[in-house]
C-alpha cells in the first residue's frame, strides 16, 4: 500500500499537555494571590518552573524538537536481529509507532500490535490504523486489544517480539518480571526479542545481573542489557528518573 502524501502520522507525546497546562494555570492563580503575601509569589515561581520544564520536555520529545521519542524507539529497532521473514509482535503499541516502524523496516513481515488502550494516554486502535494507512503499511499490520499480562496467542507464535516502555505500566502483575516471561512465551524457539523499559529500577526488576540470570533460567539462550539512559542523544535535563533517566533494553535470542 502506498504512503499517503502530505499526511503526517500522530504518535502522541510522552509528556501529557496537562503537565504543562495545570502548572501554567496554578502559576496565574498564585500570581493573582501575590498581593496578599510574598509566599504566594514563591509558589507561583515554582509552578512556573514546572510548567517550563515540561514544555521543554514536550518539545524535545516531539518531531518538531529533538524527536527524542523516535530516537529512543530506534534504540529498540537497532538491536533487533531478524531477517524480516515471518511474524512480529509489538506489545503495548500505543498509537502504533514501533509496530509501524517494524513493518517499514521489514517489508516482507506481518506485524501485530497489541495494547490495552486505557484512557490515560490518549492512544486508540483508530489512531493506530490511521497512522498505518498514512505510512503505507496497513495491509501488513493487525492491531488488537490485549493485556501484556495475558497475551491472547499460543506459545511460540511469533518470530520476534518487541516492546517499548510498557511493562512497568501493567498493573495486573505486581512482579514485572512475569510480564517479561509472558512476552517471551509467545516467541518461537530461536526467535529474537527486544524489550525497553525501566529495567534499571531495582524496585521493579531487582538488580540487573539477577534479572538477566532469572531470564536465562527460563531457558532463554541469550540475554543482553544496554542502558538507554546513557545514550548521548538524550539531553541531560531529560535524564531524570521520572523522564528517561532510568530506562534500558533487554534483548537476545530465545
Amino acid at each position: 500500500m502506498n504512503q499517503q502524501k502530505g499526511a503526517k502520522p500522530n504518535y502522541g507525546n510522552w509528556v501529557s499537555k496537562r503537565l504543562i497546562y495545570v502548572p501554567a494555570v496554578m502559576t496565574l492563580i498564585f500570581m493573582g494571590l501575590s498581593f496578599a503575601s510574598y509566599f504566594f509569589i514563591i509558589i507561583a515561581v515554582l509552578f512556573l518552573i514546572i510548567c517550563i520544564y515540561f514544555a521543554y520536555a514536550y518539545y524535545e520529545f516531539s518531531p518538531a524538537g529533538g524527536d527524542i521519542q523516535a530516537r529512543v524507539r530506534n534504540f529498540v529497532m537497532n538491536r533487533l536481529v531478524w531477517n524480516g521473514e515471518g511474524r512480529a509482535l509489538d506489545i503495548g503499541c500505543g498509537n502504533g509507532a514501533l509496530t509501524i516502524e517494524a513493518a517499514k523496516k521489514y517489508p516482507a513481515a506481518k506485524v501485530v500490535g497489541v495494547d490495552y488502550w486505557g484512557g490515560g494516554w490518549g492512544y486508540s486502535p483508530k489512531a493506530c490504523e490511521k497512522n498505518a494507512q498514512i505510512e503505507g503499511v496497513s495491509d501488513r499490520i493487525t492491531f488488537q486489544k490485549a493485556s501484556a499480562a495475558a497475551l491472547p496467542f499460543d506459545d511460540n507464535s511469533f518470530d520476534v517480539a518487541i516492546s517499548n516502555f510498557v511493562f512497568h505500566e501493567v498493573r495486573e502483575v505486581p512482579d514485572k518480571r512475569e510480564v517479561i516471561k509472558e512476552a517471551l512465551r509467545v516467541v518461537k524457539k530461536g526467535g529474537h526479542f527486544v524489550f525497553q523499559d525501566l529495567f534499571p529500577v531495582k524496585k521493579l526488576y531487582g538488580e540487573t545481573d539477577d534479572l538477566i540470570a532469572t531470564i536465562k533460567g527460563w531457558g532463554i539462550q541469550e540475554v543482553n542489557f544496554v542502558n538507554t539512559s546513557n545514550a548521548e542523544f538524550i539531553p541531560t535535563a531529560l535524564k531524570l528518573p521520572f523522564m528517561v533517566g532510568a530506562i534500558g533494553i533487554i534483548y537476545g535470542k530465545k
